[in-house]
């Protein structure tokens, strides 16, 4: 059997309508961009439906501007019975100087479900001790 992928990369850009009046990317967008990475790295990993029961420990630590994209990478770190630990990475770049920051990271716990909505169990991590 393969080995579930732990990781996934997204790609955006940010244009007007995701952001504020200042310009700058809204808050609620940079989370929403890492609730989706997180759900589609978790999705991959335990092969089953799965919900956001978290956000945690997100920082803010640069604005991300109009016309500059944004790379999420979002990584499952640690794995419980059904729950999953995801670290989200946003990275903006401009994309004519190719200058790159870390802009936001965050944390979100994530469940996986079975067919009728109740958490179920997902794989260990491999070389994790179960």
């Amino acid at each position: 059997m393969p080995t579930a992928p732990s990781e996934a990369r997204l790609m955006e850009m940010v244009f007007p309508d995701h952001t504020n009046h200042l310009g700058t990317l809204f808050g609620g967008q940079a989370l929403a961009w890492m609730d989706k990475a997180a759900f589609i790295v978790a999705s991959r990993y335990a092969r089953r439906t799965v919900v956001t029961a978290r956000s945690e420990e997100v920082n803010f630590r640069v604005p991300v501007r109009t016309g500059q994209l944004v790379e999420l990478v979002a990584r499952v770190v640690s794995v419980g019975r059904s729950s999953m630990q995801v670290e989200v990475e946003m990275t903006a770049e401009d994309p004519l100087s190719g200058d790159r920051r870390v802009c936001t990271t965050g944390r979100f716990v994530m469940i996986a479900l079975d067919s009728n909505g109740s958490p179920t169990h997902v794989p260990a991590m491999p070389g994790s001790v179960d």
